[in-house]
């Protein structure tokens, strides 16, 4: 008999005999939580707040510009070495509340274009005289050989203007414009710029 107690107390003092304690009912739904947490792709509660993918990006705030691409083009420029070929982006910005922006920039793709050319629109912005929805007085500008007749109209008449016209008038916040190209250039590019030499000029009715 006192052969079998130590027996016993010798095989329960080994350090490697393989023995796993059983888990407390706290720590055995700590881990089981842990494990459902990982299958799921997630983080355990046992990180910090605000680190890794789950607290990324919450507290960013929104843009509250909104851009359109108005022309991508592909063009070259022809050096010692060869020709070297890139993209051309035409961006146009605003936040329909009387700003708006146009930007043009080149990048080795189209993605890097855009970026790029939405960065500089969001740079080049001007500010709008907006009367009730519609400009305050009639405009005309010429930029290169495009030539952009813009004209006040009554509330609920809309957009009547197409093209690069239309879209900046949009997104400056002009509900109700009517617009007319005078030249013959159908360029994208030559036109926007008209346009915005047109927005620059609108002066409100008390400085006219």
């Amino acid at each position: 008999m006192a052969e079998e107690i130590k027996q016993k107390i010798n095989t329960a003092g080994k350090p490697n005999d393989g023995f796993v304690p059983i888990p407390t009912g706290e720590q055995s739904a700590r881990n089981e939580d842990n494990r459902q947490v990982q299958k799921k792709g997630g983080f355990s509660h046992n990180r910090r707040p605000g680190f890794g993918r789950a607290g990324f990006g919450k507290d960013r705030p929104k843009d509250e510009f909104q851009t359109k691409l108005l022309d991508l083009a592909r063009v070259t420029r022809v050096t010692g070495g060869g020709k070297r070929m890139s993209f051309r982006a035409v961006v146009v910005a605003g936040d329909k509340k009387g700003k708006v922006g146009i930007g043009i920039d080149k990048g080795k793709d189209v993605s890097q274009a855009i970026e790029k050319a939405t960065r500089r629109a969001k740079k080049d912005l001007i500010s709008v005289v907006i009367l009730d929805g519609t400009i305050p007085h009639e405009v005309k500008a010429k930029s290169g050989p495009a030539v952009i007749l813009l004209k006040p109209q009554k509330k609920g008449r809309g957009l009547v203007a197409g093209g690069a016209v239309r879209t900046i008038c949009d997104l400056a916040g002009i509900k109700n414009i009517s617009s007319k190209i005078l030249s013959g250039s159908k360029n994208k590019l030559n036109n926007a710029r008209a346009t915005m030499e047109a927005l620059k000029k609108l002066k409100s009715k008390t400085s006219i």
